[in-house]
Parts: structure tokens; C-alpha cells; sequence
């Protein structure tokens, strides 16, 4: 059977069932060499155990719990965005664009609105609503609204952090099997083959400092700095850590800034003068767009904290949420495909043994 064209639309049983077991030979892997750690084994199965026994059991700590669970879901989240964008959905796709900067474009926008930033919680951060009182020592800055965006931002850092693992691990894996990664020698002498010696040149040589420098800027290229330390058994804290150095804390930094500034109130203003001078669809462009800002103003400005907040939803954050959607239904569908071409690939080798 030829493994490329295991997939769901072409043989949807076989695909599931190869996936599957190629799913529970992985899982049943990964439990093995968790046991082989018992003392982390134990603690893993110990944490999990206290956090359902004190969600379940009733008593004065639930409020407690419930803000945890609540804390840990949130920094949960934006660490599984962070995840996705790495991996892009299957398609490219950047969490940052999506989520992330959006949500600081709020603050940011929420901020200069109401002159303050401790927003009443709940509903923060689920929706924001313009407090009673002002805090005198938590005005409106740059440096404030970073800090009220900071735990967000690094939490999606370290998630693209844990999204350039599975190409360091690969690189590695097939070196010390004897093998090489095709990426790191192919010979490209376009643009993008010149970048990538480039890249390769500078982690290899600088170590630590080159990993950082790579992962501090917006690099599309960085996937192969993790195949190059993969390649050359670079140590995995050094990788980790530079990785996580520059994503979480360089790189987040100079984004939130440049959101932060991109989305301040006189900007906003500028862009929107801008916007009506354009030929013909200026004004049409924006009318909506007034019409957007003076209901997130006028949400912002709800005495009520308690009362539900209507939804403004458009059609454009509609077709968003549903584009979304569709990309991680097929980036799903890819996962499943990979697998099932992964177990076919076992099987065949399998088959090869036993005819030698």
C-alpha cells in the first residue's frame, strides 16, 4: 500500500484505523519512558489527583481553586496559541495575528478609553469594562500596559518556544540514527537558500547568542536553527533556553510595543482621517469603522459589571471565527493522515525484516 495515499478522503477506514494504532503505540511509548522516571511519574500522578480531588470536594478552599483553575486555563490557552502558531495550523497560520495582538490592541484601546487599567475582574479578561475608580498608582503608560499584558504575551512566547521542539528533536533523532536532515543539505542559491546558510552558519558557530539573536526577531526561518541544533547535538537547555529567552521575553517585548504605539488613541485618529481621504471607498471604509469603535466605547463604559454584554458581533469576526475553524479542522485531518502514514510505514518495515 502506498503510504501517501493513506488519507482521509481517499481510504477514510483504513486511515482511521492506521491512525489509531499509531496513536496508542505512541501513547503506550510515552507512558514506558514516564515510568522510567518514577519519581516524576509519581508527582505527575499525585498533582493531578490533588487538583480533582479539590475541584470535586466541597469547602471553604473552592473559591480558591476556582481562581487557579481559572489563572491556569488562561495562561493554558495563549500557551496553546503560541503552540499553533509555530506549527501554523498546517497552513501558516500566526496565532500573534489572530489573538494575541488583537488582545493587547484592547487593552491598549480600553487603557487610553477609560484612563485606567485595573479593570474590574470578572469580566477581565473575558471582555472589559471601564472601572468605578481609577487606580492613582496604575495610570495609563506604555510601560503599564505592557505589564497589564505581560503573563499573555510570555505565556504565547513559550508557547512558540514549545512549537520549535518537534524540529530539534527530529534533527537529533536522525543523527544519532546515522541519518542527516535533507533541509540542512540541500543547495539553494536563491534568496531564501542564502538566508538559511546564513542562519545555519550563525547558530552553528555562535551557539547560544546566534540561537538567541534568531529566536529574538520575527524569523520564518527559524525552524531550521532547531534542525541545525538538532543536527550538531547542540545541548537541549541551550537550545531551550535561548529559544525561550528570545521569544518569550526579547521578541514579546518589541510586539507588544509596536501594538502598543500602533494602537494608541491619536493613532487611531490619524488612521481613521487617513482612511476617508482614500478615493471613492474612504468614506464608505470609514463609517463601519467609526461605527466599531463607538460601540467598544461604549461597551467599556457598561455600570453594570455583572450584566451581560450584548454581542457585536460582525460579519467579518464571523468569517474569522469560521476561517479559523477550518484551519484547525484540516490541521487536524492532517495530524490524523500523518499518523496513519506513519503506522503504514512501520508496517512496511516490519515486512522487510522478515523477508530479509
Amino acid at each position: 500500500m502506498d503510504s501517501d495515499s493513506l488519507v482521509l478522503w481517499r481510504r477514510p477506514l483504513t486511515t482511521l484505523e492506521y491512525f489509531f494504532k499509531e496513536l496508542f503505540i505512541l501513547i503506550s511509548t510515552g507512558l514506558q519512558r514516564l515510568l522510567a522516571y518514577r519519581l516524576l511519574a509519581l508527582t505527575i500522578f499525585v498533582a493531578i489527583l490533588g487538583t480533582v480531588v479539590s475541584y470535586y470536594v466541597s469547602g471553604p478552599h473552592q473559591p480558591y481553586v476556582q481562581v487557579v483553575i481559572a489563572t491556569l486555563a488562561w495562561w493554558g490557552w495563549w500557551v496553546v496559541l503560541g503552540v499553533c502558531s509555530s506549527v501554523g495550523l498546517g497552513t501558516g497560520l500566526h496565532t500573534f495575528l489572530l489573538y494575541l495582538g488583537p488582545h493587547i490592541a484592547r487593552v491598549t484601546l480600553a487603557a487610553y478609553e477609560c484612563g485606567a487599567l485595573n479593570f474590574p475582574e470578572p469580566p477581565y479578561p473575558n471582555d472589559i469594562i471601564c472601572p468605578a475608580q481609577i487606580d492613582p498608582n496604575n495610570t495609563v503608560s506604555i510601560w503599564n500596559i505592557m505589564s497589564k499584558v505581560r503573563i499573555e504575551s510570555m505565556m504565547w512566547g513559550i508557547g512558540t518556544a514549545l512549537g520549535e521542539l518537534p524540529p530539534y528533536f527530529m534533527a537529533r533523532a536522525a543523527r544519532l540514527s546515522g541519518g542527516g536532515v535533507a533541509e540542512l543539505a540541500a543547495n539553494d542559491d536563491s534568496r531564501t537558500g542564502r538566508a538559511k546558510i546564513m542562519v545555519q552558519k550563525l547558530v552553528q558557530k555562535v551557539g547560544f547568542a546566534g540561537i538567541l539573536a534568531c529566536a529574538s526577531v520575527p524569523n520564518p526561518l527559524f525552524d531550521l536553527a532547531g534542525l541545525t541544533c538538532g543536527h550538531f547535538l547542540v545541548p537541549f537547555w541551550t537550545f531551550f533556553g535561548a529559544t525561550v529567552l528570545g521569544k518569550a521575553v526579547i521578541k514579546m517585548h518589541i510586539q507588544k510595543m509596536f501594538v502598543i504605539i500602533a494602537f494608541n488613541e491619536t493613532l487611531v485618529g490619524q488612521v481613521l482621517s487617513w482612511v476617508e481621504r482614500i478615493p471613492y471607498i474612504g468614506p464608505k471604509l470609514e463609517a463601519p469603522l467609526l461605527e466599531f469603535l463607538r460601540n467598544q466605547k461604549a461597551r467599556l463604559h457598561k455600570n453594570d459589571s455583572a450584566a451581560p454584554v450584548e454581542n457585536q458581533g460582525s460579519v467579518l469576526s464571523s468569517l474569522l471565527e469560521k476561517f479559523v475553524l477550518a484551519m484547525v479542522v484540516y490541521f487536524v485531518v492532517s495530524i490524523v493522515n500523518a499518523l496513519a502514514q506513519n503506522y503504514s510505514k512501520r508496517v512496511g518495515k516490519k515486512k522487510g525484516k522478515k523477508r530479509e
